[in-house]
Formats: structure tokens, C-alpha cells, sequence
């Protein structure tokens, strides 16, 4: 991994900030870390980091009102966020990837396994768009512009929403399963995930508004954008 990749990491434990910095220095990346919240958006926009490590738990400003003002942020919203947290139920995940994360680990967690889910989220933001748009029905996306427009109006999607929709209107009409959509997406060869992919459809669909009536949920399999006849 090229040593000019930069991460920041978020969390109120030294004990964790530490462990974490070791690791990924280890690895050659560049590390901040910050054991206050309330630091984490202007070390951002200074430091610049290609992917955010983010406590959910922390006192003054929780790692979700923390990720909230990163995606409201346009010189940032773009940045993949990993949220750490000792939060574990089904709705505290997915409240953590409706505020923007591109993954949640609970604690404790392996530092093995969190530096692979790492490397897995540069790998796929790493790959090179080509520069093209596509329109299915009333969705317009620009790749290389990162933008899409609903029905003529630009709508706002987090990196990960982004990739999902563009591999949809890439194998338009084909159905993606889960498990296809964690390993071209999220980059996971497993399916221990598969509700990461519910939740982050519904977030879309909410997205697309009317368009949303084109992506199809295929009872047991999985997902796929129709074109209108």
C-alpha cells in the first residue's frame, strides 16, 4: 500500500487510538488520531485522510453527529467512513449506515480483521471511474462528475450508495444477489453481512423517489434496476 495514504482515527480510548495507529503505521499508512470528537471536522478538512476510523460512543459528540457533520460537509462527504462502537444490535447498525458509515465493527474487535475491512474499502475507492455517464428511466449518472440526477434533479449519495447505484445501472435488468453485491460493493467474500445490503438499498430507494419503483426486490435473491417498457 502506497505510504502517502492517509487515515484519521476518532476515539475517545488511548488505549485504542494507539492499537489502531500501530497497526495501520505498520502497513505504511500515515496516521492522526484524536481522542476528542470535537477536533475530528477541522482535522479533516486539514489533514485530509482517504479513509476515517470513527468511535461511535464518545462524550460531547458522538462518532454519529461527528460522521453527520462530515457528510454535510462537500470537501468531505466523500471520505469512507468506518465506525467502531461497543453498540452491537441490529438498529444501532443500521442507524450507524443511515448517518453515512461505509461499515460499522463492534468492539472488541480484531485489529486483523478491521485492517482488512480497511484495505478492502481503499482497494474499491482506489479503482479508477472511467470517465462515462448512464441513464436508466429518469436516473442520470455522471461518473467521472460523481454526480447523479433523479428526474432532473441532483440527489446526494454517500461513496457507498454511489457504487451500489452504479452497479445496478451497469448489469441493468441482470439480478445481483447479496452475496454478489457485498463482494463487488463492499468488497466482502462472505455473507455474514447481507442486512448491510438491505438497509443500504432502502436508503437508495428513498433516494430515488419515484424512480425508485425500477429497482426491483427479487424475493430470496436479491436486487435489479428494470428499465421502463
Amino acid at each position: 500500500m502506497n505510504d502517502t495514504r492517509r487515515i484519521l482515527i476518532v476515539d475517545d480510548e488511548v488505549s485504542v487510538t494507539e492499537l489502531l495507529s500501530y497497526h495501520l503505521r505498520q502497513r505504511g499508512f500515515e496516521v492522526t488520531a484524536l481522542n476528542d470528537p470535537r477536533l475530528a471536522l477541522e482535522a479533516a478538512r486539514s489533514f485530509r485522510p482517504e479513509l476515517i476510523v470513527l468511535d461511535v460512543m464518545m462524550p460531547d459528540l458522538s462518532g454519529i453527529q461527528v460522521c453527520r457533520l462530515i457528510r454535510a460537509d462537500a470537501s468531505l462527504k466523500g471520505i469512507p467512513i468506518v465506525f467502531l462502537s461497543a453498540k452491537t444490535e441490529e438498529g444501532d447498525r443500521i442507524e450507524g449506515f443511515e448517518s453515512g458509515a461505509d461499515d460499522y465493527v463492534c468492539k472488541p474487535f480484531s485489529p486483523k480483521e478491521l485492517m482488512l475491512r480497511v484495505m478492502a474499502i481503499l482497494k474499491r475507492s482506489n479503482e479508477a471511474a472511467e470517465p462515462k455517464s448512464m441513464q436508466v428511466n429518469g436516473i442520470l449518472m455522471d461518473v467521472e462528475q460523481h454526480k447523479v440526477e433523479v428526474s432532473g434533479d441532483p440527489i446526494e449519495l454517500t461513496a457507498t450508495e454511489f457504487r451500489l447505484l452504479k452497479l445496478l445501472l451497469e448489469e441493468c435488468g441482470k439480478v445481483q444477489t447479496r452475496e454478489k453485491l457485498l463482494q463487488k460493493v463492499w468488497n466482502y467474500e462472505n455473507d455474514i453481512e447481507t442486512r448491510t445490503v438491505d438497509t443500504h438499498m432502502r436508503r437508495l430507494r428513498e433516494k430515488l423517489g419515484e424512480q425508485a419503483s425500477w429497482l426491483e426486490t427479487v424475493r430470496g435473491v436479491g436486487y435489479r434496476l428494470v428499465e421502463s417498457r
